[in-house]
């Protein structure tokens, strides 16, 4: 037996996917232009599913301080943070997260990923037990089995789910932490962080929101779905990634436990990890002052989020939730998704092909991203697609 007989399967689902047009899985950007258009496949493509959220990438502060700190202190810190790889630079983005949070501490990680799997096997253990949203991120769950500790799954977005099942558990477990997050990533829901907050209180656990998708998108001051909802300082643990709204690759940690430093020596994805690269550190500090003194960005990311939700819903496409940066568009299956995507790409509109099992339920998606940095005229031409796409469901139906 080959050592990949066991995807065999997924061998041959990709195989499908790939005989109805595009491969959707090596999708090459030739050439970025800006942070809404691409080069793909010859063609200036609209970028409809980057997660550029505040379309930062090309911010000059931003692009100046990577090229500095790359030339003051080098490429690379060649090493963990417990070893040899903290820089000044590590320690000035702590505290600079810390103080836009308003938390008594923040730890860097090197992505998005492993802070979710530093946090989360950090602060639970065999004797705890997790409770988690039943539509988490991959990352989330890899901490929790990486913790040791007994995982509980409880329905999306449920309070009296969570309720039910932290009441079955009276007495068990040393510490219960529930994990959720802000704004979900496929549908482009969000949770009810108030309803949670009541249920955490009522059985004496701690909570754990994921900001990823939400840092900077949410909130007056863009700290996210907690800050939007009024109820930060009953949010335990509070983990994002800088791949989103900041532009760059890395992830964060922030609480306002005195105990919370002792994550750097109990969190193995922390302890045996590189730290970030100088200019990771700098561009996304930079990128931070940047959301702290511009709050235009939110008002046009919300601009055309609003926009593009509007006029998805008035062609009649199943579109997933209420207004947000992410609009996901359902498709009845995982041929036709994989059909519309294609078209939509042909016609020079990018957007995520989401499928099972990267999906909640088993949804088949168009999953769009919205940014700041489209302009209307980029939202209406990306919706005239849509609108042809449409016209072509429906024949079809």
């Amino acid at each position: 037996m080959g050592i990949f007989d066991k995807y065999r399967g997924i061998a041959a689902r990709r195989e499908v996917v790939r005989a109805l047009g595009i491969d959707p899985f090596a999708v090459r950007l030739e050439q970025v232009l800006s942070p809404t258009r691409a080069v793909i496949d010859g063609r200036e493509t609209i970028l409809l599913g980057t997660n550029n959220y505040l379309g930062l990438t090309f911010e000059p502060a931003c692009v100046e301080a990577a090229c500095a700190a790359s030339r003051r202190f080098g490429t690379g810190t060649t090493g963990s943070r417990i070893a040899n790889g903290t820089y000044g630079l590590h320690r000035e983005l702590e505290e600079a997260f810390a103080r836009f949070l308003n938390r008594r501490a923040c730890i860097v990680f090197t992505t998005g990923y492993q802070a979710n799997l530093a946090m989360l096997a950090g602060l639970a253990g065999p004797r705890d037990i997790l409770l988690v949203d039943a539509d988490s991120h991959a990352s989330i769950w890899d901490g929790c089995r990486l913790s040791g500790a007994k995982v509980i799954r409880f329905r999306h977005n449920d309070p009296e789910d969570l309720d039910r099942r932290l009441r079955r558990l009276a007495g068990e477990g040393e510490c219960r932490l529930i994990v959720v997050e802000g704004l979900y990533s496929m549908r482009g829901d969000v949770a009810p962080l108030r309803d949670f907050i009541e249920v955490k209180k009522r059985h004496d656990a701690h909570l754990f929101v994921d900001e990823a998708h939400s840092f900077g998108v949410y909130g007056a001051n863009g700290r996210g779905v907690a800050e939007a909802q009024g109820v930060e300082k009953d949010v335990d643990f509070i983990a994002g990634t800088f791949s989103k709204s900041l532009g760059a690759v890395g992830g964060f940690g922030a609480s306002d436990d005195p105990d919370f430093d002792l994550l750097r020596y109990c969190a193995r994805p922390y302890m045996f990890t590189a730290s970030p690269s100088p200019a990771t550190m700098a561009s996304t500090r930079a990128a931070l002052e940047r959301i702290a003194a511009d709050r235009g960005l939110l008002a046009r990311l919300w601009r055309n989020a609003r926009h593009l939700h509007a006029g998805l819903v008035d062609l009649g496409l199943g579109v997933c939730a209420p207004p947000s940066p992410v609009v996901a568009v359902r498709l009845p299956d995982e041929r036709s998704a994989v059909w519309a995507w294609n078209r939509l790409l042909v016609a020079g509109v990018y957007v995520n092909l989401a499928l099972p099992p990267g999906t909640p339920e088993g949804l088949c998606l168009l999953r769009c991203s919205v940014s700041a940095a489209h302009e209307p005229a980029e939202i209406d031409a990306a919706l005239s697609r849509f609108a042809e796409l449409a016209r072509e469901l429906r024949a079809a139906a």
